[in-house]
């Protein structure tokens, strides 16, 4: 009889449990919809088009006087 009633309560507890998690993911989804994320403020997550890498400035080693190309000292 206590087994019965021990497997009773584990199914109950397991059929709770599942029911908050659905309950949970429901409540997730909604958010998720609810925002949108390709939208992008404006000059913000996005390059221009114009630009398709950095451009050669002071770091680049090239542009340095003294500056050599080849392996480093390892």
């Amino acid at each position: 009889m206590d087994a019965v009633i021990l497997i009773a309560v584990i199914l109950l507890a397991t059929g709770i449990g599942m029911r908050l998690i659905h309950l949970l993911n429901a409540q997730h989804d909604a958010r998720i919809a609810a925002h949108h994320f390709s939208d992008t403020l404006p000059g913000i997550g996005r390059w221009d088009r114009k630009h398709h890498g950095p451009t050669r400035g002071d770091s680049d080693p090239v542009d340095r006087p003294g500056a050599t190309r080849g392996p480093g000292p390892f």
